[in-house]
C-alpha cells in the first residue's frame, strides 16, 4: 500500500482519477460550444450597427458620382469586416457608452483608420479620401445606436436605434450627453434613409 492508502498500480488496483497526471487524449479537436442566445442576439445587433455605420459612409463616397458601384462593393464589404474585426472584444449591450470612444469613428485632420484601410482596397489614397468625404466627420457606433455630425459644431443626427434587449430605461450615448448638459447646445435629428 501507497502512503495515500490505496494500492500501487502493479497491485491491480486503479488509481483514483485525481492521481493521473496525463489527461487524456483523443484524435479529434475539441468542438466549440455553441453561442448562447444571448451572445447570438448581441452579434446580430451588432452587425446591424456596423451596417448602418457602413451604409453612411458608403452613400456618402457613392453621392459624390466618382466611385465605381463595383468599387462601393469592395469598399463596404471591406469596412464591415474591417469594424466587426475591431468591435469584437469591445462591445458591451449591457453599458453602450463603454467603449464608445474606442468605437467612434473620425475624420478630422486626419484620416480615420479602418476607412483608410477599406479605401486602399480599392485604389484611394488618402488624400482623394479627404476631398470625397467631409473634412470633420464623427461616427458613433454604439450599442442600439448608431449617430454622426458633420463639422465640429453640427448637429448630431441619428442613423440607426434599437430599443436596448433589457428595456430597463438604460440610458443610450447620446441621451447621457443630452442629459448631462446644463444648456443643450447641439440640435439633434432623426435622418431617413433609404
Amino acid at each position: 500500500r501507497g502512503q495515500s492508502g490505496s494500492e500501487s498500480p502493479r497491485d491491480g488496483a486503479i488509481l483514483p482519477a485525481r492521481l493521473h497526471s496525463h489527461p487524456r487524449r483523443t484524435d479529434s479537436p475539441a468542438i466549440p460550444a455553441a453561442p448562447t442566445a444571448r451572445a447570438q442576439h448581441q452579434h446580430q445587433h451588432r452587425l446591424m450597427e456596423i451596417a448602418a455605420a457602413v451604409g453612411f459612409v458608403s452613400r456618402l463616397l457613392r453621392n459624390t458620382g466618382l466611385v465605381s458601384p463595383g468599387q462601393l462593393q469592395v469598399f463596404s464589404h471591406s469596412l464591415q469586416d474591417a469594424l466587426a474585426e475591431h468591435y469584437r472584444h469591445h462591445w458591451f449591450p449591457d453599458k453602450p457608452c463603454k467603449g464608445s470612444g474606442y468605437r467612434c469613428i473620425r475624420i478630422n485632420h486626419k484620416m480615420d483608420p479602418l476607412i483608410g484601410k477599406a479605401a486602399n482596397r480599392i485604389g484611394l489614397s488618402s488624400q482623394q479620401l479627404y476631398r470625397l468625404l467631409p473634412s470633420e466627420l464623427t461616427l458613433w457606433v454604439d450599442p442600439y445606436e448608431v449617430s454622426y455630425r458633420i463639422g465640429e459644431d453640427g448637429s448630431i443626427c441619428v442613423l440607426y436605434e434599437a430599443p436596448p434587449v433589457n428595456n430597463l430605461g438604460m440610458l443610450t450615448c447620446k441621451n447621457q450627453l443630452i442629459r448631462g448638459r446644463s444648456s443643450p447646445s447641439k440640435n439633434y435629428w432623426m435622418a431617413v434613409s433609404s
